[in-house]
């Protein structure tokens, strides 16, 4: 029996209309998105569905975006009874994987990332922080170039996405500095991203602070699939461990590369994205070419990613 993950979308990954197709054909996965509205007190279906895009592109809007879509696509599959054998997903993907896994109940995590979005927004007043991502350069490389610029302010790596692709994030100056340095280093490119504020870095302190607040008054579910952090890249070994590690989560490094590594080390070869867009699966095919990738966010991902995995389990 083959080993199959799913994998979860962070923020980024929205589209208007997403999900859409998922709701008009499944009851489960329309119940999905009613709930939702139904937490918030408001139409987010609406607004995913119909935009427009500069309000769904607001982090408090997003976060519950993405993640009612991605628990949508993973009810769909789970019609097929097609189960993982592990789950992991990138920064907000990962209340995505604790969701799916019993951890939390969709009535919990709806507001929790909401509120999450909010936090994020508001710790940096926006001009002040930046996150950049860099190409073709060793992560020791660009942890030299962050420490040689951290002289201009605040610079840290904040995902570690795949081989060849690390983002850093901090003090606008800093950031640029240290792109400036990576290039001397050797980098092939450098991208500034169009994010509201430097995710992932120590500049989000606050933001971890008043999540903590929040986390705290949650009763946590049992954890029924086997959930790798973004902050060890390893599994989550005890339910108590979780609100610790959400909470170091927002200013501290993904380690998505080493999170992939470390399922494939357990014999994971099949990597199901369940969600908005197929950028996790790109990065999953950075690691090795020889991995298996599928992602589920409409009728046709969904029939074709269940015909390639109708052999598998």
């Amino acid at each position: 029996m083959e080993k199959i993950a799913f994998i979860f979308p962070g923020q980024g990954a929205q589209y208007i209309g997403m999900g859409k197709e998922l709701y008009d054909n499944f009851p489960q996965c329309k119940e999905v998105f009613e709930e939702t509205d139904e937490i918030l007190k408001f139409k987010l279906s609406t607004m995913i569905f119909n935009g427009p895009k500069e309000k769904l592109d607001r982090t408090e809007y997003t976060q519950p975006g993405i993640l009612t879509v991605s628990i949508a696509a993973y009810r769909a599959l789970s019609t097929y009874d097609i189960h993982p054998y592990a789950t992991a997903g990138l920064s907000l993907g990962e209340y995505s994987s604790l969701t799916i896994s019993g951890v939390f109940s969709q009535s919990q995590v709806i507001p929790l990332v909401q509120k999450r979005g909010q936090f994020m927004q508001n710790a940096v007043p926006e001009g002040v922080g930046g996150m950049c991502a860099i190409l073709g350069l060793s992560g020791d490389k660009i942890r030299e170039a962050c420490e040689r610029a951290s002289k201009f302010g605040i610079v840290e790596v904040a995902n570690y996405n795949s081989p060849g692709q690390i983002v850093i994030g901090g003090e606008s100056k800093a950031v640029e500095e240290a792109q400036n340095i990576a290039k001397d280093l050797g980098a092939k490119r450098s991208i500034p991203l169009s994010v509201s504020a430097p995710f992932h870095t120590s500049m989000l302190i606050p933001a971890a602070d008043n999540l903590k607040e929040e986390l705290d008054t949650l009763a946590l579910g049992p954890m029924k699939v086997p959930v790798i952090s973004n902050v060890t890249a390893d599994y989550i070994g005890e339910l108590d461990e979780v609100k610790n590690l959400l909470y170091q989560q927002v200013m501290t490094s993904v380690m998505w590369d080493q999170s992939i590594c470390r399922m494939v080390e357990d014999g994971v070869r099949h990597f199901v994205e369940l969600g908005p867009g197929k950028t996790l699966s790109g990065l999953v095919k950075r690691v090795d070419r020889g991995l298996n990738t599928y992602n589920v966010e409409d009728m046709a991902s969904l029939e074709r990613t269940v015909k390639a995995l109708a052999g598998v389990q």
